[in-house]
């Protein structure tokens, strides 16, 4: 049967009746139909709607397969609603407002009243809009973009910019249908543009693909940049010269220095009325962020000041004399000391908290957790096996990093390490993480980016957590931070970088592949599992080896050879036959033969006594060697060498070159 719309399945259903090819379709109607239907349906049609139902139902129940399926094929259509087209105008747009752009794009091929309707609402620029409220990612691209201008404003502005961006003139769009029309092209256009920049970036992210910028800080005295914090507008970092630099975005400039500082500048945060730095002089400083001022010192702790964090009036720092500070900010004048923490056994490197926990790390391995509430010490993490030089706190996540050279991931809850992560060869000095991804820098002058949920998953393996290593730097990584567009790093090669993954070059190069790995195992029990599994596999190996040589020495053995076997089995052994090699035949062994031997046994202990009566076999060999260097690899990713570590005060102190312990505190930064 020819169409031209393809058969329906129900179609393609009712021809594949039982009484297929029986029926009469294309034969003319008989002449008592044609003289009788019209009254028939006359009569039907005087009866009520139940009788109706009633009749037509006894009618289809005497139908065929074939028939019924006929009838489905005229019925359905009839059945079927343009609910666009026949609803009230306000439940179309609360409808369309709620499907996603696929569904939007197949709404726009079915039918003009359709696409109208979708025009009428502005559905693409309320999709748009909606992500932008809800994703991070969506707003930082608006701006970046520079297509925020465009949302959240009314139709007639809406159609000002457009006109404007595109040079059309704005008095020949009057009517209000030209204008929405306009609009609904304009915006289902963009989306796919802003999808297309948020795979890119994604793939710049595992590709490791970035347009880099640096910035030389071009100290005097020391060199060296140990803290650094950004926005759009401007970088703020903390030297090892005692001074703060600002640093202008647009063209990556020094805008100001502030002084006032006597030791290295290890730490500092801002916000729009302040910035407070914590240094090597022990003291805390409160700078008014607009004139540079220094508005305010605070001095409480007895050493360095190696981390500190503000926010929502509470600011909590940490020293290397072992404490952690509580501060409560009534204004930047105004900053009085709440409590004092104590509890670590070395300095206190690191310090993060919300308004549940605060939490703590030292270079005593451990790291501590803290009631916000009442400032009682709540529990203890530990696994570790060098001084934690940093962490991040968020939700009920902790990632730490360590002189140990790795990365743990903690459920702050109950305290448990739910992944370690390895890959660093050094120190690991700074980490960050959203929810996407942990970036980590380390004294091995590399950044890392993880994939946070694979780290996260049990099952994934190493292979699959680690993105991609960024290697620029040029001295030891002291500090960075990042967003979803970019990674801003310090180091102590006196500079920082700006990795840009947005604006990064075209690439063709493809993701590398994933190879299986052996997977992230966190505790001695697993490790002791791993290294079974290897030694059964090296058994199997063996086993397979001892086949293969008995199958051989049986294809290569002589006939005649083969023969004397029997009645050799029967002689007394000769005075020196008593111990043979595998080629032992009658004094002589074929090439074959003896290159099998030196293979195999030439490692091999010495042959015990031999038994005539029993079956003669080959010694075994020792462990595969891809096995052994499997193993040895497996051994090797768990035990780093530790290097340039000392151990003073019973807390791991990490020393640059040429500084001083005030320079670089106890068991970390």
């Amino acid at each position: 049967m020819s169409s031209s719309h393809p058969t329906s399945t129900t179609q393609q259903l009712a021809e594949l009746s039982l009484t297929e090819g029986e029926h009469d379709e294309g034969k003319p109607l008989s002449s008592d139909y044609l003289q009788g239907h019209e009254g028939l349906i006359e009569e039907v049609l005087k009866w009520s709607e139940h009788e109706q139902l009633d009749f037509m139902e006894k009618i289809v129940h005497r139908l065929s397969h074939y028939q019924l399926g006929k009838v489905d094929t005229f019925i359905r259509p009839m059945l079927q609603r343009d609910f666009i087209s026949n609803l009230p105008a306000h439940l179309v747009e609360l409808i369309l407002f709620n499907v996603n752009s696929e569904s939007l794009k197949h709404c726009e091929e079915v039918s003009t009243s359709w696409r109208c309707a979708l025009a009428r609402g502005q559905h693409w620029k309320k999709l748009i809009e909606k992500n932008v409220r809800s994703d991070s990612l969506w707003l930082g691209l608006s701006e970046k973009r520079h297509w925020d201008k465009f949302l959240n404003i009314g139709r007639e502005m809406a159609v000002h910019r457009i006109c404007e961006k595109f040079g059309y003139d704005v008095n020949q769009r009057r009517e209000k249908l030209e204008q929405l029309i306009l609009m609904h092209v304009f915006y289902s256009k963009l989306y796919p543009k802003i999808i297309r920049d948020i795979h890119n970036i994604d793939n710049n992210w595992k590709r490791g693909n970035y347009k880099l910028t640096r910035i030389n800080c071009q100290s005097e005295n020391s060199k060296g940049v140990y803290c650094l914090q950004y926005d759009d507008e401007k970088i703020v970092s903390g030297l090892r010269d005692n001074t703060i630099k600002i640093w202008n975005r647009s063209d990556y400039t020094c805008s100001r220095t502030l002084s006032g500082h006597t030791g290295s500048v290890l730490c500092l945060q801002y916000d729009n009325r302040v910035i407070i730095s914590g240094s090597s002089d022990a003291t805390v400083r409160v700078w008014d962020v607009e004139t540079g001022e220094c508005i305010k010192t605070l001095i409480h702790h007895c050493e360095a000041v190696l981390h500190l964090r503000f926010a929502n009036g509470i600011m909590v720092t940490c020293s290397k004399d072992r404490s952690i500070a509580v501060w409560d900010m009534v204004s930047p004048r105004d900053i009085t000391i709440r409590r004092v923490l104590v509890g670590h056994r070395a300095a206190v490197n690191v310090v993060d908290f919300d308004d549940r926990y605060i939490v703590s790390a030292s270079g005593d391995r451990t790291i501590k957790v803290w009631s916000m509430d009442t400032l009682e010490f709540v529990r203890t993490l530990a696994g570790h096996r060098r001084g934690i030089a940093c962490l991040q706190y968020r939700g009920r996540l902790v990632v730490s990093g360590s002189s140990d050279n790795t990365i743990r991931l903690w459920d702050i809850h109950s305290g448990v390490c739910l992944r370690v992560l390895e890959g660093h060869e050094e120190l690991v000095r700074c980490i960050r993480f959203d929810e996407k991804r942990i970036v980590s820098g380390a004294y091995d002058g590399k950044i890392k980016v993880w994939d946070l949920q694979a780290a996260l998953d049990p099952r994934a393996l190493s292979s699959e957590i680690c993105l991609c290593s960024l290697i620029q730097h040029t001295g030891r990584v002291f500090r960075l931070q990042f967003d979803d567009f970019q990674i801003v790093s310090s180091s102590h090669d006196d500079s920082i970088l700006i990795w840009d993954f947005l604006d990064a070059p075209a690439t063709g190069v493809p993701s590398a592949p994933v190879r299986p790995t052996l997977p992230e195992l966190p505790n001695q029990a697993a490790v002791a599992r791993a290294q079974m599994l290897f030694e059964m596999a090296a058994r199997r190996e063996i086993e397979r080896r001892d086949r293969e040589i008995g199958d051989d020495q049986m294809r290569v053995m002589p006939r005649n050879r083969r023969a004397n076997n029997g009645e050799a089995n029967h002689a007394p052994p000769a005075g020196n036959g008593a111990v043979r090699g595998a080629g032992d035949h009658n004094g002589s062994s074929s090439e074959d033969e003896l290159d099998e031997q030196q293979l195999v046994v030439q490692a091999a202990p010495p042959a015990p006594a031999h038994n005539q009566n029993h079956r003669r076999r080959q010694p075994r060999p020792e462990l595969p060697v891809r096995l052994m260097q499997e193993m040895a690899a497996f051994d090797h990713l768990r035990r780093h060498p530790q290097q340039h570590i000392d151990l003073l005060g019973g807390g791991d102190v990490i020393l640059a070159p040429g500084d001083g312990d005030e320079e670089m505190p106890d068991g970390g930064p």
